[in-house]
């Protein structure tokens, strides 16, 4: 009688048979998940979904945050009527910078007249600041009236 070493049953084929299939599977499947997260996290937190150009007075600009140190800014654009007459309001334009020589430039001209360019994302970092709005340059500078 033969030992059951040597005995090749059809079931023992097909279960070696199906590793390769399995582990190629997983391997696409886990590379088109990995593709599938990088792609979604680039879209939501580096993609830019708007650029453009903002004027206002540089009302006040601030270093603040526990873990980051981020560098926040509001300026104050030119009165807009509203539908009440006689009336204006002002528009705020809140902004973070993550550039430390810009924000520097901007921390020495506080109250002036600035026009910025910035980047819209669609949703903040805790190191790029609270805004998703971040300003990358300045396009002018006029000085702030002091009494």
């Amino acid at each position: 009688m033969k030992d059951n070493k040597d005995i090749i049953t059809p079931t023992s084929k097909r279960s070696s048979g199906n590793r390769p299939l399995i582990r190629k599977t997983l391997i696409i499947g886990g590379t088109v998940l990995f593709l599938g997260l990088a792609s979604l996290i680039y879209y939501r937190y580096y993609f830019v979904f708007g650029e453009g150009v903002k004027a206002g007075q540089l009302n006040y600009f601030v270093e603040k945050g526990y873990v980051f140190k981020t560098h926040e800014g509001r300026l104050i654009q030119s009165g807009v009527k509203t539908q009440q007459p006689g009336m204006i309001a002002s528009n705020e334009f809140m902004f973070s910078v993550t550039d430390s020589r810009l924000a520097d430039t901007l921390n020495h001209h506080a109250g002036g007249f600035l026009q910025l360019h910035y980047k819209e994302y669609l949703h903040t970092l805790p190191w790029r600041g609270v805004s998703h709005f971040v300003v990358d340059s300045i396009y002018a500078m006029k000085p702030g009236v002091n009494p």
